[in-house]
């Protein structure tokens, strides 16, 4: 660590799905000095989302507005000199989370006459409406007229991704598409926004959204040709030159923090700006992740993410994956990005099934609605209990974690989730056994993927809210997978990591990985599988694939 000062602050800040937080941490050893959540107002409103539909909106609004919250809040909780202190901003955001913005770099929604236009907003991740356009980016690549340009990318685009979801409004949306000059990642455009180079060739773009969801890749120099992306829909003619062509790890800057919004945050103008990540990337940088550790970061969905060395891959594809990039996570390594469309998500969606009588009276007395917040805090824990104390057999009820598409291995988000052996002895508890088992199932089925093409996980790391908070969740994982899981101890374990590569990027540390060695958080918990319970787990492991592939066969089946 250089001597540049006697303390060196900096903030990161994770974009989640539901809230930005904003961590401050000390560049001398990690720790994590405060923090602050602020939650997006629109989208707890279900504004410009349609559930039944996938579409998943945010507007570019609220990220600003809960971006400032959250730092101001996190600087609130310290002596008021530690702005002062702050040297560097790191961000990680979800993704893909694209948005069209016109030739001044500005998102769409942020003009007047698209402020209430969720085509002009940012589509996240989990906004499925594009399947039939990603259908086409695989038959393109895969039909011989093309380079293959999925094949860094586990071999099938996902609807979950850029382009897929780019050409689906361009085409949904004559409006946007006459508007739009270029199309920018979240975690693009917020390193880009706060130091004032939203400019579309200004804009730094990070290696990680890039490699993992735009089919950028070395060896066609970068972005697939123009004749391919004309392909995927005539409405990108010409975008390819208006994108963009050199990519940038999180170690460097985007940018310095500009006067605006130094004066918005309270925070010294001219410090450094890292380029952005995605969450589960900067996640496995706070957990310390090195070579062949598997990091699960836990929360609505999951995100798996591989270390491996470039010798170890060379130019093999891993298939089935969500793409293989160096860079992306720890400059130094390859990673490996994997995971599940649904996971918490499942166990939410049971929790508002059972609590939908309740739900239907909330506007009923006082002493209901109390009633209502006790039991919807504590169904969870108490289904965790008592699905701990069931003993499932072979003809226990069984499930599929396919409730959002599946994203790994093999993205296929017209699948659905399943719940079969179903009789009138099957109680709740019974039921939340064999959802919580299907998500350990789905994880074993992502580290197979890898172990199965060469790939060496020697440790599994579990990062996230379900990782602290269900031991019950936990434990069933190790049993299935038949793999010890460390639990990490920070609660913000990616905005951690974003804090790694604003120290780094602030030249504090020479490189992220001198900085994780500094600031990384440590184990806290240790799961151990089974042995009984992991062998019985293997046979309910190959039904789960028998019901998955009646299941996909079904999705599959023409609509008359």
């Amino acid at each position: 660590m250089a001597a540049t000062q006697l303390k060196a602050y900096v903030i990161g800040l994770d974009f989640g799905s539901d809230s930005v937080r904003a961590l401050v941490v000390d560049t001398a050893n990690g720790e994590e000095l405060s923090s602050g959540v602020s939650y997006y107002s629109r989208w707890q409103k279900g504004l410009f989302c349609d559930a039944p539909h996938t579409q998943f909106r945010h507007h570019p609004l609220d990220y600003i507005e809960s971006m400032t919250q959250s730092i101001q809040i996190a600087l609130s909780e310290l002596p008021k000199e530690a702005a002062s202190y702050v040297v560097g901003i790191g961000v990680d955001t979800t993704g893909s989370t694209p948005a069209p913005i016109d030739a001044d770099g500005q998102v769409l929604a942020l003009r007047p006459e698209f402020a209430e236009n969720p085509n002009a907003m940012f589509i996240l991740w989990k906004d499925h409406t594009s399947i039939a356009h990603a259908e086409r980016i695989n038959e393109l690549a895969h039909g011989g007229e093309f380079p293959d340009y999925t094949n860094f990318v586990g071999g099938v685009y996902s609807s979950e991704w850029f382009w897929a979801k780019a050409a689906h409004i361009m085409e949904s949306d004559a409006s946007v598409a006459k508007a739009t000059y270029s199309w920018v990642e979240l975690a693009d455009w917020v390193p880009a926004l706060l130091s004032g180079s939203t400019a579309p060739h200004q804009l730094k773009r990070g290696i990680c959204a890039a490699g993992h969801k735009a089919l950028w890749h070395d060896s066609w120099q970068g972005l697939p040709d123009q004749d391919f992306l004309s392909a995927i829909s005539p409405t990108f003619d010409g975008i390819r030159e208006r994108m963009f062509d050199k990519v940038y790890t999180a170690e460097e800057k985007a940018g310095e923090l500009s006067k605006e919004w130094a004066e918005k945050l309270g925070l010294n103008e001219g410090i450094a700006i890292a380029i952005g990540e995605f969450d589960c990337h900067m996640g496995a940088v706070g957990a310390g992740a090195g070579e062949a550790d598997l990091v699960k970061v836990m929360g609505t969905s999951t995100c798996d993410i591989l270390m491996a060395p470039q010798s170890e891959i060379g130019n093999k594809t891993i298939k089935g994956i969500c793409g293989q990039v160096k860079g992306s996570s720890r400059p130094d390594m390859v990673a490996l990005e994997a995971g599940q469309s649904g996971f918490g998500d499942i166990y939410a969606w049971f929790k508002n099934m059972l609590l939908w009588p309740l739900t239907s009276l909330t506007n009923g007395p006082t002493d209901t609605q109390q009633l209502m917040g006790i039991i919807t805090e504590q169904l969870i824990p108490q289904l965790s209990e008592a699905a701990q104390a069931y003993q499932p057999d072979m003809h226990s009820p069984l499930a599929v974690d396919w409730h959002s598409g599946r994203r790994t291995p093999y993205a296929n988000q017209r699948v659905t989730g399943a719940i079969t052996q179903l009789n009138l002895g099957s109680d709740a508890p019974a039921v939340f056994h064999a959802l919580v088992e299907s998500t350990a199932h789905g994880a074993k089925a992502i580290m197979d993927c890898m172990t199965d093409q060469g790939m060496a996980v020697q440790r599994v790391i579990a990062i996230g809210g379900i990782a602290k908070k269900s031991p019950f969740v936990m434990q069933v994982c190790a049993d299935v997978m038949g793999q010890p899981i460390a639990v990490v101890e920070s609660d913000q374990c990616c905005a951690l990591g974003a804090a790694i590569f604003a120290a780094t990027a602030a030249g504090i540390y020479t490189d992220s990985k001198t900085a994780q060695s500094a600031m990384a958080s440590r184990i806290c918990e240790h799961y151990h599988p089974d042995e009984q319970r992991h062998a019985f787990y293997l046979k309910r492991h190959q039904s789960y694939q028998t019901l998955g592939q009646y299941v996909e066969s079904q999705a599959n089946v023409p609509e008359e």
